[in-house]
């Protein structure tokens, strides 16, 4: 991925469960931060929430976002990332969420999907990565 250190790449993948604290401001300009799963198409880090959160409100008002995301075997380590949420979609949500589910639970379905829940796709475009460890 751009910007990602070769030496922190693997807090990307997959096998590695690592995960994310997403940072996004509320309203009056005061941080949330919500540890959430995640993965990536190569070029964006992909998150996905339900309709209606906190986060997504925030996202979808004001799209800077801050990441972290720690080595979970070694919470030292961990890469930094500054972004923008430059697209969020339905398409392909539910599909997006099971994938993670597998991911972190190693179930195929996401078990706790809420009668009317809508869920949501967001792409983050990396702007600035800060490695450590």
């Amino acid at each position: 991925m751009k910007n990602i250190p070769e030496t922190h790449l693997d807090l990307l993948k997959d096998e590695k469960k690592a995960f994310l604290f997403l940072a996004t401001l509320m309203p009056g300009g005061s941080p949330q931060v919500t540890p959430i799963w995640f993965n990536t198409d190569g070029d964006h880090i992909l998150i996905n929430s339900a309709k209606g959160r906190v986060k997504d409100r925030n996202m979808r008002a004001r799209p800077q976002v801050a990441l972290c995301i720690a080595d979970p075997m070694n919470p030292y380590r961990y890469l930094q990332i500054r972004g923008k949420v430059v697209e969020f979609t339905t398409s392909g949500a539910d599909e997006h969420i099971d994938a993670l589910t597998f991911k972190y639970r190693g179930i195929p379905k996401y078990p706790n999907r809420q009668p009317g829940e809508e869920r949501i796709l967001y792409k983050i475009k990396i702007e600035k990565v800060d490695a450590h460890g």
